[in-house]
């Protein structure tokens, strides 16, 4: 059965963590727009290189150009049983603009998993990451500002998918594993 899933939530939550997890269990293609843009920046595809031009700048990649780089990608044989997106969409526009690609490769998100935990332990995780990794992104003032960013520009997308009936909310606390397996039995009771 193919399906198609998109993980969603602030940062720290852990979505790139259980991404992995729930893509290899699945046996889906893992899609993290952050690590494809970087990939296509690294090799100089043209896609990357109008990527990079705006990057350099300290502009936002233009929503056409993630949406062109996610086309790519999930019409490639590698996403035959399905994809699992992490990082996008991450505004509505975005998600409309990939409603429509889906729609025209007869193509839909099959659901859209939420991940949720407290803006205190999201803070005391990514900061426990920055000092454990050296994340310069993971200090206190970026962490407040990307979450502020994240509840004013992303956190809508939760009522969007919730109105297609497809969003299904998870905490995102505790154990890796039981984290994993409370997004597969959400995935599961379809």
């Amino acid at each position: 059965m193919k399906l198609n899933l998109l993980i969603m939530g602030p940062p720290g939550v852990g979505k790139g963590t259980q991404a992995e997890k729930i893509s290899k269990h699945l046996n889906i293609k893992h899609l993290s727009t952050g690590d494809i843009l970087r990939k296509e920046m690294s090799i100089k595809s043209v896609i990357g290189k109008r990527a990079s031009q705006y990057i350099s700048e300290g502009l936002l990649v233009p929503d056409q150009i993630i949406l062109d780089i996610v086309y790519s990608y999930i019409i490639e044989s590698e996403c035959i049983n399905g994809f699992l997106l992490d990082g996008f969409p991450r505004t509505i526009a975005q998600a409309e603009g990939l409603s429509l690609i889906l729609n025209d490769i007869n193509q839909k998100i099959d659901f859209v998993i939420s991940l949720t935990a407290t803006e205190s332990e999201l803070v005391k995780r990514l900061v426990k990451r920055g000092s454990e990794l050296g994340r310069t992104d993971d200090s206190p003032s970026v962490i407040i500002k990307r979450q502020k960013i994240y509840w004013e520009e992303t956190a809508p997308l939760i009522n969007f998918y919730r109105k297609k009936n497809i969003l299904k909310e998870v905490d995102g606390l505790g154990d890796i594993s039981d984290i994993k397996n409370r997004i597969l039995s959400e995935i599961e009771e379809k």
